[in-house]
């Protein structure tokens, strides 16, 4: 397949909003590509290059070669090439890269060369997430959606089974199941305005501690340990004291899902920026672990030797939890019988605020662990409004904040693809988070304009507000207002912000 079939592909979906059109789009560019070249398509589309880290910027990419005259290039060429570039390492190791990558691009026609600058900064604004591959496959595979979501979960990678699904057909998703050692997609909550509104949902559910944490699934076979993060990053070696704790569980094999949070030496959390620090450092981490040390809570059991637990009730998963796991190692818990027994989980929520913790999440007792999916069987409870949103570009400061990147672009996740801006702000700032945010700014930056960056939507950065208010400065009529930040989320995906449907509701329910 040429990838100037994938780049007339990306262009299509660009060019509409509808989903139904970029479904399409995508299927008909998966079922052109063969079997070997499927998986590479399917990450082109979804805007993403297999290699992931390149060593290629922005700055390797500001003056481009002449593009080619007529297209030759074909997707497989193109993936080796830049499995060739993120393998450079040593003395000379720029030069090399650069001398490959202007290689790579004289080969490509300027429709190539645009879709390969895209892939290499993160910034292609074609808007086809994930998802929406995930049912263009399906649908080139004639294969049904939900069995492709489940495989995708289980695997952790929608290339993986886009190449088995279309060289096999829809029988390779019967193979894809929950394996020790390899994470899966983590059930997600959503939102709910108070904790009767939860119960009402919910039926008879428990109560949780909503803690905060940096989430984790740990897996464990015999002695040997592994720790990941919700984006499905291995952080094992960075969360010794994690592992040592799993080890001493009574089972042979376990998938856990929980949190890592530093606590103080009253039990009470540690501010969220130590536990952040804690799990993304990788320098020093026994000096690291005596000055913050991390424990574990866990909510739930995906396997225990040799059972898999996914289709378990919420009720029979923590029975098996409680069995293997000591209550000190336990999310705290209230179970209730339903909306008529509110006062207990009112009350159980105040407690969990009153121990320093972010609210509670309530857990449909009879809910299967959708794995990778955010339904209205688990439902978090915060006393104020927050949004996780992408920042989309930045603004110098000005005054003691001179020389830092300062106020915020903020955008929701669009679920047709892309971000959607809401507003900006820089409240909330501390210095400390002002000299992060700078030189993880910088470091995603794709455009230099003389008021700041722009940069690849990546970080996401949580975001308290008074409320939505209609606004025609902004696309989609709405801005946050008084909104500050609170903590920006490194441990947590652009595919995980909040969607700007989400925002219109909260819109519409004050308006309303």
């Amino acid at each position: 397949m040429l990838l100037a079939d994938v780049a007339a592909a990306s262009a299509d979906l660009a060019a509409t909003r509808s989903r139904l059109a970029k479904v399409e789009c995508i299927a008909a560019a998966l079922a052109a590509a063969d079997p070997a070249e499927a998986a590479v398509v399917a990450a082109y589309l979804a805007g993403e290059l297999p290699q992931r880290r390149t060593g290629v910027g922005w700055a390797s990419l500001r003056e481009l070669p002449a593009s080619a005259p007529a297209a030759s290039l074909q997707v497989l060429e193109a993936d080796r090439e830049w499995e060739r570039i993120a393998e450079v390492s040593g003395a000379g190791a720029q030069a090399e890269r650069r001398r490959l990558v202007e290689a790579l691009f004289a080969r490509a026609t300027g429709p190539e060369q645009q879709l390969l600058r895209g892939l290499a900064l993160g910034e292609l604004r074609q808007g086809a997430l994930d998802a929406l591959v995930v049912e263009g496959l399906a649908k080139a595979a004639h294969a049904p959606l939900t069995a492709v979501r489940r495989a995708v979960m289980l695997r952790g990678s929608t290339p993986a089974v886009a190449a088995a699904l279309l060289s096999e057909g829809p029988s390779a998703l019967d193979r894809f199941r929950l394996e020790v050692g390899r994470p899966v997609h983590p059930m997600l909550a959503s939102s709910a305005a108070d904790v009767a509104e939860a119960l009402a949902k919910a039926g008879p559910a428990a109560v949780e501690e909503k803690l905060d944490g940096i989430r984790v699934q740990v897996h464990r076979r015999g002695e040997d340990v592994a720790v990941f993060t919700r984006t499905l990053d291995d952080v094992t070696a960075r969360l010794p004291e994690i592992v040592e704790a799993v080890r001493t569980l009574p089972a042979r094999e376990l998938v856990l899902d929980g949190e890592a949070l530093a606590l103080r030496p009253d039990g009470r959390p540690r501010p969220f920026q130590e536990t952040a620090s804690r799990t993304g450092s990788r320098v020093d981490v026994a000096t690291a672990r005596t000055r913050a040390p991390l424990s574990a809570a866990f909510f739930d059991v995906l396997h225990l030797d040799g059972e898999d637990l996914l289709t378990a009730t919420t009720a029979e998963r923590h029975a098996r939890l409680s069995a293997v796991v000591p209550e000190p190692m336990r999310v705290r818990r209230v179970v209730v019988d339903g909306p008529e027994h509110a006062a207990l989980a009112e009350q159980f929520a105040a407690a969990s605020l009153a121990r320093g913790h972010e609210g509670v999440v309530v857990k449909a007792l009879a809910a299967p662990y959708d794995a990778g999916r955010r339904g209205a069987a688990w439902l978090k409870v915060k006393p104020v409004h927050t949004l996780d949103l992408v920042i989309l570009a930045v603004e110098w400061g000005s005054g003691r904040r001179k020389g830092w990147l300062s106020n915020l672009h903020l955008g929701a996740r669009d679920p047709a693809g892309g971000f959607v801006m809401l507003g900006k702000t820089f409240k909330g700032l501390t210095d400390q988070m002002l000299q992060w945010q700078t030189t993880a700014l910088l470091e995603r930056a794709v455009e230099h304009p003389s008021w700041g960056v722009v940069v690849r939507p990546e970080l996401v950065v949580e975001i308290a507000f008074d409320g939505v208010q209609a606004s025609s400065r902004y696309p989609a009529g709405m801005a946050l207002r008084f909104a500050r930040v609170v903590r920006h989320r490194p441990d947590k995906a652009a595919a995980d912000a909040d969607t700007v449907d989400a925002v219109r509701a909260l819109h519409q329910s004050a308006s309303g």
